[in-house]
């Protein structure tokens, strides 16, 4: 079975001591991936910095972690644009970069800043298209692409990657599309727990259930065929320490307002509730159930993630 890892995600900016202390804690726990998220405004999740700067400063005071967004929202910036903040940051990290790419979702955003929100289907039409180029633009080879929404004519991307042959791409989607796509395109596909089509963060208890994430998994695996030995599969997780977990999982549920039990909410494969040795025994029941191998929790997450980290990293 694939190893886990494990990515830490910034939800927290307070100042820059704190995201370089928090990417130290990260490495020296043994987590993989600091992981950035990448909105203009500060709603649903808080103000943040941009990701590209702030991750190269993370680079600069780290010598393992690898650093990555969760997700770029790709109509943000064209692929060229992209292509060359990834392979810049790879030189200077010396090859630690992962890009997560996403079709974004948050319509507010879009128009608060006046840049267009195109419909589903075209932002996602987009993804594909950019996934496309993006593959041989990370690998600094030549480009000439005549698409619906791209155009390039002997475009080479500079500087070149130092991972071969590129970094490493995420693909985080909900539906059926960005899934399948990420199954065909990506190293890594995020089963996301909310529904974004409509343009807004849904909190959707049905979206986290065993039996959605089971049909999500299913997507991937028809999706990518062969390819599904060397794709891996990833989902943000909720972590509740708890001695009670019955009691912590209708906790949960009520301030999430979600109407489940609590034993749903305890099969939601998005949710690990409990103490060390309970999590990591639902994360190897998970794996072997739905292959999900690489775990990314939220920065106020990190003292109890870093006691299943070592645990895994023991058992080894």
């Amino acid at each position: 079975m694939r190893p886990f890892r494990f990515g830490l995600l910034l939800e927290r900016f307070p100042d820059p001591k704190y995201v370089l202390e928090m990417a130290r804690r990260a490495e020296g726990e043994g987590f993989s991936t600091l992981l950035i998220r990448d909105h203009l405004i500060d709603g649903p999740f808080g103000p943040q910095y941009a990701p590209w700067t702030t991750l190269a400063s993370v680079a600069q005071v780290t010598r393992s972690l690898r650093v990555g967004t969760l997700v770029i929202a790709n109509d943000f910036r064209h692929p060229a644009v992209l292509a060359k903040e990834v392979t810049t940051l790879d030189q200077l990290s010396g090859g630690r970069v992962e890009l997560g790419l996403g079709a974004g979702f948050l319509r507010e955003e879009f128009e608060r800043a006046g840049l267009t929100f195109y419909p589903n289907k075209v932002r996602v039409d987009r993804l594909a298209e950019s996934l496309q180029v993006l593959d041989p633009l990370l690998r600094s080879c030549q480009v000439t692409h005549q698409g619906e929404h791209y155009t390039f004519d002997g475009f080479v991307n500079f500087p070149p990657p130092v991972q071969q042959p590129r970094p490493p791409i995420l693909v985080a989607g909900a539906g059926r599309r960005v899934l399948s796509i990420g199954a065909q395109h990506a190293d890594t596909v995020a089963l996301l727990s909310a529904p974004l089509t409509g343009g807004v963060l849904v909190d959707s208890a049905e979206a986290r259930s065993a039996r959605h994430v089971t049909e999500q998994v299913d997507v991937v695996r028809k999706a990518a065929g062969e390819r599904i030995q060397d794709l891996e599969l990833s989902v943000f997780a909720t972590l509740v320490a708890a001695e009670n977990r019955q009691a912590a999982a209708d906790k949960l549920a009520r301030q999430r307002g979600w109407a489940v039990t609590p034993e749903s909410v305890l099969e939601m494969p998005t949710v690990l509730v409990g103490g060390t040795e309970q999590i990591v025994n639902d994360l190897e029941r998970r794996r072997a159930e739905y292959g999900i191998t690489y775990i990314v929790v939220r920065d106020g997450h990190l003292a109890h993630a870093a006691q299943v980290v070592q645990r895994l990293a023991a058992a080894r």
